[in-house]
């Protein structure tokens, strides 16, 4: 996306700044906004069998949130400020009058979120199969034993 874009985009959303601890995303929530991390780091957290489990850090370039904004329900996981955070959000009214006031911008900049989110799902992929295979070990030396 390109500065001129950039900037207008900017003037739809706001800039939010998360103190280290602070909870910007609460799991099991309603969630309606979509950020985009400008600095700091966050830690998206899950909560599965009594216990929470790290599922993410991000940091500066990462997004937040998009999943809902497409297909709205509550949040699948809690997101923790684990630094000072520079943040801007979005949300999907804002979103959508940025699409409409811009076409070629809104093109130019679902391009890069789907990116994002493209390059997240394989990541998530790569740690399951890691998963998967550190399992299947554990399972042969255990029943070798």
């Amino acid at each position: 996306m390109d500065e001129s874009h950039r900037a207008f985009l900017a003037s739809f959303g706001s800039f939010v700044r998360p103190h280290n601890g602070e909870v910007l995303i609460e799991e099991g929530k309603p969630q309606h906004n979509l950020y985009l991390i400008l600095s700091g780091l966050l830690h998206v957290v899950a909560g599965a069998g009594g216990r929470d489990l790290l599922v993410a850090s991000l940091g500066a370039g990462d997004s937040l949130g998009e999943v809902n904004i497409f297909d709205p329900a509550t949040a699948s996981a809690s997101v923790i400020a684990r630094s000072e955070c520079l943040i801007w959000s979005i949300s999907e009214a804002e979103l959508q009058g940025f699409f409409e006031a811009d076409p070629v911008a809104g093109v130019s900049f679902m391009t890069g979120l789907l990116r994002l989110a493209g390059h997240r799902i394989r990541s998530m992929n790569a740690k399951l199969a890691e998963s998967e295979e550190k399992s299947a070990l554990h399972s042969f030396w255990k029943s070798h034993a």
